[in-house]
Protein backbone atom coordinates (compact mmCIF):
# COMPACT_ATOMS: atom_id res chain seq x y z
CA UNK A 1 0.00 0.00 0.00
CA UNK A 2 1.29 3.69 -0.93
CA UNK A 3 -0.31 6.46 0.89
CA UNK A 4 0.32 9.84 -0.48
CA UNK A 5 -0.78 13.64 1.13
CA UNK A 6 -2.62 15.72 -1.90
CA UNK A 7 -2.01 19.75 -1.40
CA UNK A 8 -2.74 22.72 -3.91
CA UNK A 9 -2.74 26.10 -3.70
CA UNK A 10 -5.30 26.08 -5.50
CA UNK A 11 -7.97 25.10 -3.01
CA UNK A 12 -8.32 26.23 0.38
CA UNK A 13 -5.82 25.31 2.57
CA UNK A 14 -6.63 22.57 5.31
CA UNK A 15 -7.94 24.72 8.47
CA UNK A 16 -7.54 21.96 10.68
CA UNK A 17 -5.86 18.53 11.66
CA UNK A 18 -6.77 16.66 8.21
CA UNK A 19 -5.45 16.99 4.52
CA UNK A 20 -7.34 18.14 1.61
CA UNK A 21 -6.84 14.61 0.25
CA UNK A 22 -5.22 11.39 0.66
CA UNK A 23 -4.51 9.25 -2.02
CA UNK A 24 -4.05 5.10 -1.32
CA UNK A 25 -2.94 3.00 -4.47
CA UNK A 26 -5.20 3.92 -6.72
CA UNK A 27 -7.93 5.54 -4.37
CA UNK A 28 -8.36 9.03 -3.41
CA UNK A 29 -10.28 10.66 -0.43
CA UNK A 30 -10.64 13.90 -1.23
CA UNK A 31 -11.59 15.82 2.63
CA UNK A 32 -14.47 17.91 2.83
CA UNK A 33 -15.00 21.48 1.05
CA UNK A 34 -16.81 24.57 1.62
CA UNK A 35 -17.35 27.84 -0.08
CA UNK A 36 -13.75 29.17 1.13
CA UNK A 37 -11.97 31.26 -1.48
CA UNK A 38 -8.46 29.31 -1.80
CA UNK A 39 -6.88 32.89 -2.22
CA UNK A 40 -8.13 34.55 0.81
CA UNK A 41 -9.23 31.98 3.10
CA UNK A 42 -12.37 33.89 3.32
CA UNK A 43 -16.20 32.64 2.75
CA UNK A 44 -17.29 33.44 -0.87
CA UNK A 45 -19.80 36.42 -1.09
CA UNK A 46 -23.31 35.27 -2.41
CA UNK A 47 -26.07 33.06 -2.10
CA UNK A 48 -26.13 29.12 -2.07
CA UNK A 49 -25.53 28.82 -6.12
CA UNK A 50 -22.42 30.86 -5.44
CA UNK A 51 -20.96 28.65 -2.82
CA UNK A 52 -21.82 25.20 -4.22
CA UNK A 53 -19.80 26.23 -7.19
CA UNK A 54 -16.93 27.28 -4.83
CA UNK A 55 -17.17 24.03 -3.22
CA UNK A 56 -17.14 22.25 -6.57
CA UNK A 57 -14.58 24.22 -7.78
CA UNK A 58 -12.11 23.59 -4.36
CA UNK A 59 -12.89 19.60 -4.99
CA UNK A 60 -12.31 19.90 -8.66
CA UNK A 61 -8.44 21.67 -7.52
CA UNK A 62 -8.09 18.91 -5.16
CA UNK A 63 -9.05 16.04 -7.47
CA UNK A 64 -6.81 17.84 -10.34
CA UNK A 65 -4.09 17.97 -8.00
CA UNK A 66 -4.42 13.95 -7.34
CA UNK A 67 -3.91 13.03 -11.02
CA UNK A 68 -7.70 12.70 -11.35
CA UNK A 69 -11.54 14.36 -12.20
CA UNK A 70 -14.59 14.77 -11.75
CA UNK A 71 -15.03 11.54 -13.97
CA UNK A 72 -13.11 9.44 -11.67
CA UNK A 73 -14.89 10.65 -8.47
CA UNK A 74 -16.93 7.28 -7.71
CA UNK A 75 -18.53 8.76 -4.33
CA UNK A 76 -20.25 12.60 -3.54
CA UNK A 77 -21.10 13.55 -0.24
CA UNK A 78 -23.04 16.53 0.27
CA UNK A 79 -24.24 18.38 3.91
CA UNK A 80 -26.64 20.74 3.19
CA UNK A 81 -27.74 23.05 6.30
CA UNK A 82 -31.47 23.59 4.11
CA UNK A 83 -32.01 20.20 2.57
CA UNK A 84 -34.73 22.85 0.81
CA UNK A 85 -31.19 23.81 -1.61
CA UNK A 86 -30.72 20.23 -2.71
CA UNK A 87 -32.60 21.28 -6.53
CA UNK A 88 -29.64 23.43 -6.76
CA UNK A 89 -27.06 21.48 -5.60
CA UNK A 90 -28.24 18.71 -8.51
CA UNK A 91 -28.76 21.41 -10.77
CA UNK A 92 -25.36 22.85 -10.72
CA UNK A 93 -23.55 19.48 -10.40
CA UNK A 94 -25.04 18.63 -13.52
CA UNK A 95 -22.65 21.62 -14.76
CA UNK A 96 -19.70 19.64 -13.68
CA UNK A 97 -20.57 16.23 -13.88
CA UNK A 98 -21.69 13.98 -16.55
CA UNK A 99 -23.04 10.25 -16.41
CA UNK A 100 -22.50 7.88 -15.29
CA UNK A 101 -22.77 9.97 -12.11
CA UNK A 102 -21.17 9.49 -8.56
CA UNK A 103 -23.11 7.64 -6.09
CA UNK A 104 -23.84 10.12 -3.91
CA UNK A 105 -25.74 10.69 -0.38
CA UNK A 106 -27.19 14.09 0.97
CA UNK A 107 -27.48 15.03 4.61
CA UNK A 108 -29.22 17.78 6.56
CA UNK A 109 -26.81 19.13 8.80
CA UNK A 110 -27.43 21.57 12.02
CA UNK A 111 -24.37 23.56 10.85
CA UNK A 112 -21.52 23.39 8.99
CA UNK A 113 -17.70 25.39 9.58
CA UNK A 114 -17.86 29.30 9.37
CA UNK A 115 -21.80 29.15 8.89
CA UNK A 116 -21.69 28.17 5.42
CA UNK A 117 -24.72 26.07 3.90
CA UNK A 118 -23.29 23.34 2.23
CA UNK A 119 -19.69 20.78 2.42
CA UNK A 120 -19.25 18.39 0.00
CA UNK A 121 -15.84 15.41 -0.01
CA UNK A 122 -15.58 12.77 -1.87
CA UNK A 123 -14.07 9.62 -2.92
CA UNK A 124 -12.31 9.37 -6.02
CA UNK A 125 -10.73 6.08 -7.81
CA UNK A 126 -8.22 6.87 -10.62
CA UNK A 127 -7.71 4.19 -13.24
CA UNK A 128 -3.73 3.19 -13.93
CA UNK A 129 -2.66 1.09 -16.34
CA UNK A 130 -1.46 -0.78 -12.78
CA UNK A 131 -4.89 -1.32 -12.03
Amino acid sequence: MSKEIISTPLAPQAIGTYSQAVKVDNTVYLSGQIALDPETMQVVDGNISVQIRRVFDNLKAVAEAAGGSFSDIVKLNVFLTDLSNFPIVNEIMAEYFSQPYPARAAVGVAALPKAVGVEMDAIMVIQSEYY
